[in-house]
């Protein structure tokens, strides 16, 4: 079986190419070629799509995408609390999920997940292939054994640190934090340990093909990416960057599926820069970027943060968001840090859709703007990106107001009904209409 990239150069309208395109209110040729091209990306493992995948497209053709991370660690491990964030995040409309736990038994906390997640999910092998055991002591047997059975399990994309070379680790002597990577971490320590080349990078090939047979796409991991604004836009960072253009190249002559993932820490201004100069060394490889956050000092308010840099980053060239949480830098989400994490990420993607002029992007704002104006309370609120929310804010606003609630009210707590901005507004449109006898447009 050929994987979705194959198919698509072989001018094949996959199942999977259809559905994105029908979602999309796109072409499905369009969404072929530009798969063909690498420039989008469809992450659906042949087994997961046996069960209960509903296939997404990834790419700047396509409207953007916002992942949630979930997971335990060895301070708080419930699988339980780990669904119940899944289930969370999906309820907000995450695009995907990546299980980042290192806690407790990694297997069946990913089987749990993966057997209620109906969108792509995510993960990062070299979390298990240190289970229980120290960087140091993993070969390449360990590596391939552990990457072989998270694809046997239906994991749609692994974040592979292959981008991370030994000559890239002096370039970090005047970086404020450092490495702030975990995978990153933990290979440079294997580095300098054993006095070798990453064992990612040397073993790519034999990688490939493990993806390769089950479709498993690329998320070719940042490990040097900046955990400070400080740092972004570094040497360390730039030469990782230069080696994922390499890996993503090498990687589709073998016919995987591959996005590049990205900072991390950025100031503002130099968003635009950061996604230009991935787009032109990964050949328009899908971008996928942690934030951006563009300070520092937010901390407990990451999520906002993250939103500012996500916004710039998907307009200027990124076409995967992942979210940040409240909870980023502080501690473990929980359930409610991954809604507003996602929320959040939504409306940075929503947001740079709009700026875009995406086909279709601002129709649902209009919509809302619509029922506002008309003070139509239903419409207003289920056109909501975040319904749950806004509903429960207006009920609060009705109880103030001593009534339960009026879906028709002509005004609401903030100005009352003598100052109601767009009550007056209507009777002054009426007015208009009385007076010309014609409509207002």
């Amino acid at each position: 079986m050929t994987t979705q990239l194959q198919a698509a150069q072989a001018g094949t309208l996959t199942e999977q190419i259809k559905s994105v395109a029908e979602s999309e209110n796109l072409e499905a040729e369009l969404v072929q070629s530009e798969l063909a091209a690498g420039r989008l990306v469809i992450p659906a493992n042949k087994l997961h799509l046996k069960t209960n995948l509903k296939a997404i497209g990834i790419g700047r053709a396509l409207r953007t995408k916002v992942n949630a991370n979930i997971g335990t660690s060895s301070e708080r491990c419930s699988v339980q609390a780990e669904i119940e964030k899944m289930q969370a995040a999906m309820e907000a409309s995450t695009d995907a999920i990546m299980d980042l736990s290192t806690g407790g038994n990694l297997d069946d906390i990913r089987c749990e997940l993966l057997a209620r997640c109906a969108v792509p999910f995510g993960t990062v092998p070299i979390y298990e292939m240190i289970k229980d055991r120290d960087i140091e002591d993993i070969d390449g047997k360990i590596i391939c054994e552990v990457i072989e059975k998270q694809a046997k399990q239906g994991v749609d994309f692994f974040t592979i640190h292959a981008g991370v070379l030994k000559e890239h680790l002096p370039l970090l002597e005047n970086r404020i934090a450092g490495i702030v990577s975990r995978g990153g971490a933990l290979l440079a320590k294997w580095m300098l340990y054993h006095n070798k080349q990453n064992p990612l990078y040397e073993m790519f090939d034999e990688l490939c093909d493990i993806l390769a047979e089950y479709d498993v796409c690329f998320s070719l991991g940042d490990g040097l990416r900046p955990g400070a604004i400080a740092d972004a836009t570094d040497e360390a960072q730039l030469a990782e960057l230069r080696t994922l253009g390499e890996l993503t190249q090498r990687a589709q002559e073998r016919g995987c599926q591959v996005m590049v993932e990205g900072p991390g820490h950025v100031p503002f201004d130099q968003i635009q820069y950061n996604m230009e100069i991935q787009q032109r060394i990964c050949r328009g490889a899908p971008f996928y970027v942690l934030g951006p956050l563009v300070t520092d000092i937010a901390a407990g308010y990451d999520h906002i943060t993250s939103a500012i840099g996500g916004t710039a980053a998907a307009f200027y060239g990124a076409s995967f968001l992942c979210y940040v949480t409240p909870k980023e830098h502080l501690g473990l989400p929980n359930a409610d840090d991954v809604r507003a994490g996602v929320v959040a990420a939504k409306i940075a993607a929503h947001a740079a859709d709009v700026a875009r002029g995406l086909k279709g992007a601002s129709e649902q704002d209009k919509k809302l703007s619509i029922a506002r104006t008309n003070l139509d309370w239903p419409t207003h609120l289920a056109a909501s990106l975040d319904p749950q929310t806004a509903e429960a804010m207006h009920l609060e606003a009705c109880k103030e107001m001593g009534i339960k609630r009026i879906p028709s009210a002509d005004y609401c707590s903030m100005c009352g009904r003598q100052w109601c901005s767009v009550r007056i507004n209507r009777e002054i449109r009426e007015a208009i209409k009385h007076q010309s006898g014609v409509t207002p447009s």
